[in-house]
């Protein structure tokens, strides 16, 4: 099968973890340990996101005031090449050289008129007190917003329309290659009528890169690892349901949290109504994940709309 992985971000740094080059390359040795068996059965792409380590960069970025900080543009780039490596790499090692890993730097295109650009959700860099967040908004004049009991930054999160280099990863799956790449949903540009790409202040949202790259690949699955067994409706209350399957039309009905959930659901619906199939569940049982016995399925056929767990 040819099968688009979205790590998500508990793939690459523990939450409470400190965020240094040693746990993101053991993170990342677990998890491409993990995956070994699939990638050497299918046509795989991987994808990951970026949002501790480009916030990271950012703040290191403020640290040094003799130049202009650089953009978010420039920092998403710098991420996928930072992270991107350390994934070929260790991917390399768990097939002990079986297959050959590329990893690249992709643009995703965005609109500059898109409404998300005036309404930043997507969290991105470290977790922050009230007290110290309300000094960081403050002094660099951040939009912060609640994650669980702490607070981080937010940034604008554009919809993608599609990812540039698609066809260049096209080809490297046809001729055996896995890839890396789309890491943080990919660098956000605007193309105008002549080509010309321009980087936009902004983070994509990776699963919904990730989807629509999967759409232009018309790969088979995507799949979603993250730290949670199942999307649940009612999540966190004592109504919580969690769902084995689910047409996409069904999910499509409820309510999921922005930023976290919600592109997730979002991401496997474009791909369920494309025909694919979208699975969303935990990274440490991945195997279980695609025996199908835990975590949630999205695919068009699911004639009772909604099968819980």
């Amino acid at each position: 099968m040819r099968i688009v992985v979205a790590l998500g971000g508990n793939a690459l740094a523990r939450r409470g973890e400190p965020m240094t080059a040693d746990h993101l390359r053991a993170n990342v040795r677990s998890t491409c340990e993990a995956l070994a068996g699939l990638a050497r059965q299918h046509e795989l792409v991987i994808t990951h996101g970026n949002g501790p380590q480009v916030g990271l960069l950012a703040l290191q970025n403020l640290a040094y005031q003799d130049v202009a900080a650089y953009p978010l543009d420039i920092l998403g780039a710098e991420t996928q090449g930072m992270i991107g490596y350390v994934i070929q790499q260790e991917l390399s090692n768990a097939l002990a050289g079986e297959r050959e890993v590329a990893a690249i730097v992709t643009t995703t295109e965005v609109d500059e008129a898109d409404p998300a650009f005036e309404r930043p959700t997507k969290l991105i860099g470290p977790q922050y007190s009230a007290q110290d967040a309300a000094e960081a908004a403050a002094e660099y004049r951040w939009t912060i917003a609640r994650d669980g009991a702490a607070f981080r930054r937010v940034v604008p999160s554009p919809a993608p329309r599609r990812i540039v280099q698609a066809a260049l990863v096209r080809m490297l799956l046809e001729n055996g290659r896995l890839v890396v790449c789309v890491g943080g949903g990919g660098v956000p540009v605007k193309i105008d009528g002549k080509g010309r790409q321009t980087g936009m202040q902004a983070v994509v949202d990776k699963d919904l890169a990730s989807a629509a790259l999967a759409a232009e690949l018309k790969a088979d699955m995507l799949v979603m690892l993250t730290d949670g067994d199942y999307v649940s409706e009612n999540w966190g209350t004592p109504e919580q349901r969690d769902i084995l399957t689910a047409s996409p039309e069904a999910i499509a009905e409820l309510s999921f949290a922005e930023g976290s959930m919600k592109p997730k659901v979002d991401a496997a619906v474009r791909v369920a109504k494309a025909g694919g199939r979208a699975l969303i569940g935990p990274l440490e049982r991945i195997d279980d994940l695609l025996e199908r016995r835990v975590g949630t399925e999205i695919r068009a056929d699911v004639p009772e709309g909604i099968v819980f767990a």
